[in-house]
């Protein structure tokens, strides 16, 4: 049966590819007439037509709109505190901003206590924070000494104190050792990372721990 007999054949529609799609959009702009009084020239370019109308524009030819822009101002009818504030509030997108801390905690406070702090982060924001001990360790005495984050990383890795000598380090690295290598745990390496973080721990701190 021939298809153009069919009852079908006049609904069939074909969807545009987005080459023709674009080009139907150039046509349609194309046929608009530049809108400046006495021009019959196509109005192929757009141009904002105020502050308060930001998605409507005047379709004017390339003379025009040249000549529209040189003119155009966008702050026309503002005070220079408007045009100032609108110009810092441009920098944030007009979005609503805050002072850092000025709807948080006092200042100097944090709410650490309920986060999980597995890499210790919380407790190197200028000592706001509070080390959590992790299974098996100690909890950590008051500080007698300045200690570096570094060394106090260190520490809490090996699960040990500032007032730790430098015999409790070794004492504590030997202990560690044997608890984590894979032959003492019948080929296990799944503690692995966990003994190469000792060693790196353990290696600093003999250079920096007083004995």
């Amino acid at each position: 049966m021939p298809i153009d007999s069919s009852k079908f054949f006049d609904s069939i529609r074909i969807k545009p590819t987005k080459v023709s799609a674009k080009r139907q959009a150039q046509s349609g702009v194309e046929a608009v007439a530049c809108e400046w009084a006495g021009c019959e020239n196509k109005g192929a370019h757009r141009a904002p037509k105020g502050r308060e109308n930001s998605r409507e524009y005047w379709h004017f030819c390339l003379d025009h709109v040249r000549e529209y822009n040189q003119s155009y101002n966008f702050f026309q009818g503002m005070n220079p505190e408007d045009v100032a504030r609108y110009q810092k509030d441009a920098l944030t997108g007009h979005r609503p901003t805050w002072k850092m801390g000025a709807n948080g905690a006092k200042k100097g406070e944090g709410d650490f206590e309920a986060a999980s702090d597995p890499f210790h982060m919380f407790s190197e924001l200028n000592g706001r924070g509070r080390w959590r001990p992790g299974p098996g360790a100690r909890e950590a005495k008051p500080e007698t000494r300045k200690v570096m984050n570094a060394e106090r990383k260190a520490l809490q890795v090996m699960g040990l104190g500032a007032e730790a000598t430098l015999d409790d380090v070794k004492a504590k690295y030997k202990a560690l050792v044997k608890q984590h290598h894979p032959d003492a745990n019948g080929g296990d390496r799944s503690t692995e990372d966990r003994l190469i973080e000792i060693i790196k721990a353990y290696n600093y701190l003999k250079t920096v721990v007083r004995a």
